[in-house]
């Protein structure tokens, strides 16, 4: 009974994942408009998003570690 409810749990916590991979895409959809809007502002624009990209691939990995210590740690 234990060992079904860390796997569910497990599964459930993954569900971080999906929304990082759809931050991701925002994020970069995001540079893509406004680059095509205003060129000039691409550097600046760049920088931003790599910003913006760390931030939310760290929610998923934060997502990711959390389904690892409910399997292995709990």
């Amino acid at each position: 009974m234990v060992a079904a409810a860390k796997i569910l749990g497990a599964g459930l916590a993954t569900i971080g994942l999906a929304g990082a991979g759809v931050g991701v895409g925002l994020v970069f959809a995001a540079l893509i408009n406004s680059t095509s809007r205003n060129p000039s502002l691409r550097p600046q624009l760049f920088s931003y998003t790599i910003l913006g990209f760390a931030l939310t691939e760290a929610i998923g990995l934060f997502a990711l570690m959390m389904a690892f210590l409910l399997l292995y740690a709990a």
